[in-house]
C-alpha cells in the first residue's frame, strides 16, 4: 500500500487486481462527525482543529503502524503473539491491516483477537480496484462488499485516486485524472459506503488514504464533480480524511510538484474531519544508510508531523511493520523480513514515542 511516488500515474497498491468481499473484524470505535464541504483548492490559512476523537482515547489512536497479515512474508514467520509483544515494545495501540476476500477476513479477524487481548486495535483498511465496466458496476460490487464487512468502523480504499491519474500529474486538478475511471472510482467509494450503512448507521466511515498531491480525487468526491468540469454528480461522505506521506514528498505545508508548490495539509484541514496519517515512512531507495533513514523518519517525518498535530494531525501510522519478502514492495518495515530483526528505524521509532507520549 505504500508504492505510489510523486505523481505515479498507475495504482501500485495491493488493491489492484485484488477481488472484494469478505468480512472483517470490529475496529477502530467512534471518532466526533462532523460536515463541510472542502473548498476547490485550500490556502495556507490555519483553521479551528476538527472536533477531537470521542472513543476510544487520543492516546489509544495516535501512534500505530502498517501489517500485512494477509500477505505473508515475515508476517506468517511471527505468530500475532510476536507482533503483539513488537508493537507493545514500540508503545503503538493501532495496527492498521488489508482485507479484501473472505479468507483475509477470516484471518485478520483471528489476529485482532489476541491484539484485542493485548491492547492493541486492529485498524482494517478494505481494498477494492477499479476493474469494472461502469460506474454502477462498481457500486453495486462495493455495496455487497461494505455489507459484508459492517462491523464499527471503515476505511473504505486506499490510494483509488493513483490509478485515475491521466499521466505524470500533480493530481491537485480535476482535469489531472481520466474521467471515466474517475467516475468508476465513485462508484466503489460510494458503494463500498453505502453498503456498510445500509447495515450499520452510525459506523465510523474512514476515507481511504490518498498520497503525495492527489487530493483533487477526494475534492471531486465530496463536491459532486468529475473531470470533465461538470457538477451535481452524487457525493461521498465520510468521518475521518487520511492521508499518506512518504521521505520523498518533503514539507505536507509547502510540497512542490510540476506546477507548483501545495498546502495539502490545508485541503485536508477544509474537509472539516479530523486528519489520521495511515502511512508514513521512508522509501526504500532513501539515498543514505540506514541510520540516517532512521533519523530522517525520526527527526524529518514523525518529528516535523508531531509539530503540527496537535492542530491539525489526530492519528500518525507508520509503514510498516515488516520489510517486505522480495518481489514486494520494499525494505519500508522497522524490522527485517523474518519478523525478528530490528533495524536502526525500530529503535528511532521506539525513541520518539517514548519521548513523545501521545
Amino acid at each position: 500500500m505504500a508504492c505510489s511516488r510523486a505523481s505515479a500515474p498507475r495504482c501500485c497498491s495491493p488493491a489492484c487486481g485484488r477481488s472484494n468481499g469478505g468480512s472483517t473484524p470490529a475496529a477502530v470505535a467512534n471518532a466526533a462527525n462532523a460536515a463541510s464541504t472542502p473548498a476547490a483548492v485550500a490556502d495556507a490559512t490555519h483553521r479551528a482543529a476538527p472536533a477531537p476523537l470521542t472513543a476510544p482515547t487520543a492516546s489509544d489512536v495516535f501512534y500505530g503502524i502498517n501489517g500485512h497479515n494477509n500477505y505473508g512474508g515475515g508476517y506468517l514467520l511471527s505468530s500475532p503473539a510476536v507482533q503483539l509483544a513488537q508493537l507493545q515494545d514500540l508503545g503503538i495501540k493501532m495496527y492498521r491491516n488489508e482485507v479484501f476476500e473472505q479468507w483475509s477476513a477470516t484471518n485478520l479477524a483471528g489476529v485482532a483477537k489476541t491484539m484485542a487481548a493485548g491492547g492493541i486495535t486492529v485498524y482494517p483498511v478494505m481494498l477494492m480496484n477499479i476493474d469494472y465496466p461502469d460506474e454502477q458496476t462498481a457500486y453495486n460490487a462495493a455495496y455487497a462488499f461494505g455489507r459484508q464487512v459492517a462491523r464499527s468502523s471503515y476505511e473504505v480504499t486506499n490510494e483509488l485516486g493513483t490509478p485515475c491519474l491521466v499521466g505524470w500529474v500533480d493530481g491537485v486538478r480535476p482535469t489531472d485524472f481520466d474521467n471515466q475511471k474517475f467516475q468508476i472510482a465513485r462508484g466503489v467509494v460510494r458503494g463500498m459506503i453505502a453498503g456498510i450503512r445500509s447495515v450499520d448507521s452510525t459506523g465510523k466511515i474512514i476515507m481511504g488514504g490518498e498520497t503525495w498531491l492527489h487530493y483533487g480525487f477526494d475534492v471531486m468526491l465530496a463536491n459532486g464533480t468529475q473531470p470533465d468540469g461538470t457538477s451535481g454528480h452524487p457525493v461521498a461522505t465520510w468521518d475521518i480524511t487520511t492521508w499518506h506521506w512518504y521521505s520523498e514528498q518533503g514539507n505536507i505545508t509547502n510540497a512542490c510538484g510540476g506546477t507548483g508548490c501545495f498546502n495539502v495539509l490545508a485541503t485536508l484541514k477544509s474537509f472539516g474531519k479530523p486528519i489520521w496519517m495511515t502511512e508514513v515512512g521512508v522509501r526504500p531507495y532513501f539515498p543514505g544508510t540506514q541510520q540516517q533513514a532512521a533519523a530522517y523518519l525520526a527527526n524529518d517525518m514523525l518529528g516535523a508531523l508531531l509539530v503540527i498535530a496537535p492542530y491539525d494531525i489526530e492519528s500518525l501510522q507508520g509503514y510498516e511493520l515488516y520489510d517486505d519478502l522480495p518481489g514486494g514492495e520494499g525494505d519500508y518495515g522497522l524490522l527485517l523480513d523474518d519478523g525478528k530483526t530490528p533495524k536502526p528505524q525500530y529503535a528511532a521509532v521506539k525513541n520518539f514515542i517514548a519521548a513523545n507520549p501521545p
